[in-house]
């Protein structure tokens, strides 16, 4: 699980841009695999918006605005899961913070209420 967190932070500190999209889907893979079993409050949503972000990286011409967005929202979901986690506590919410700062990059109104309909409906059903 070391090796997902620095290649992550890595990234993101070189400044997501300079990571080709590619790439990124494969980092998400990864999140993914590693998350897909946690049975935790919170990590539904994250496995939902990393699949999210990963069908943007996938696109020919991903959508930076709605990028952005997922970021920031997994940024915040991440920090909240962190202290639920039973390891890599400190990781988890370095990582957060860091997802959520890139994600406020671009924030576009229009766009952040579209990304925030999506958990509030998913709140609702549990």
């Amino acid at each position: 699980m070391a090796v997902k967190f620095a290649g992550t932070m890595n990234a993101i500190n070189r400044g997501l841009d300079a990571t080709k999209p590619a790439k990124g889907a494969d980092m998400v893979e990864d999140w993914e695999a590693a998350l897909a079993d946690l049975d935790v409050t919170g990590a539904k949503g994250i496995l939902r918006d990393l699949a999210s972000l990963r069908k943007q990286l996938e696109k020919d011409s991903p959508d930076a605005d709605r990028v952005h967005a997922l970021l920031h929202r997994l940024g915040a979901a991440t920090t909240k899961i962190a202290d639920k986690a039973e390891t890599n506590q400190e990781k988890l919410k370095a990582l957060g913070e860091a997802l959520t700062e890139a994600g406020e990059d671009q924030p576009d109104e229009e766009e952040d209420a579209e990304a925030a309909a999506a958990p509030k409906r998913a709140r609702k059903k549990a």
